[in-house]
């Protein structure tokens, strides 16, 4: 693999990293400012940011495994 490739990927997986965490923090925050604990919308939302925070981690993990492969 190119180095340009290589450069691209490990931008591409610090991005995602940066991602699932701030997605995992503002989920977090959510939660904890969460005053009415039963509305629905709310629940929903929670759960999307832990769904991106959790899939944008994993497939940075799997980009930076690609670039170690190749």
């Amino acid at each position: 693999m190119p180095s340009v490739f290589k450069a691209l990927a490990t931008i591409v997986a610090w991005v995602l990293f940066v991602f699932g965490l701030l997605a995992l923090l503002v989920g977090l925050i959510r939660v904890l400012s969460a005053i009415p604990a039963t509305a629905a919308p709310g629940v929903v939302l929670m759960s999307a940011y832990f769904g991106f925070g959790i899939i944008s981690l994993t497939l940075s993990v799997v980009v930076m495994k690609l670039r170690q492969t190749f």
